[in-house]
């Protein structure tokens, strides 16, 4: 695997599981949210995230790839932001 690979592989990881994690925060704070709900939320995330890790470790090209690494980083840090 190309470095480049590796490393847009391992940010988007970190920030898709921040993203992850926000996701299910989000569930957990809607009004009448089951434990059920988070769970779903997690769930469904996690598979999306995972099948957009595997596209990018494999088929992707150098500009989808670093297209999605840097959406990735952009709703993380305005996630940030906005909490703060």
């Amino acid at each position: 695997m190309e470095t480049w690979r590796e490393i847009a592989t391992g940010l988007f990881v970190l920030g898709g599981l921040v993203l992850v994690l926000v996701a299910m925060a989000q569930a957990r704070d809607r009004k009448g949210g089951a434990k059920g709900d988070v769970l779903r939320a997690g769930l469904i995330a996690l598979v999306v995230l995972g099948v957009l890790t595997l596209v990018i470790a494999t088929v992707a090209t150098k500009t989808i790839a670093w297209a999605l690494v840097a959406a990735v980083g952009m709703i993380v840090g305005t996630v940030l932001f906005i909490d703060a």
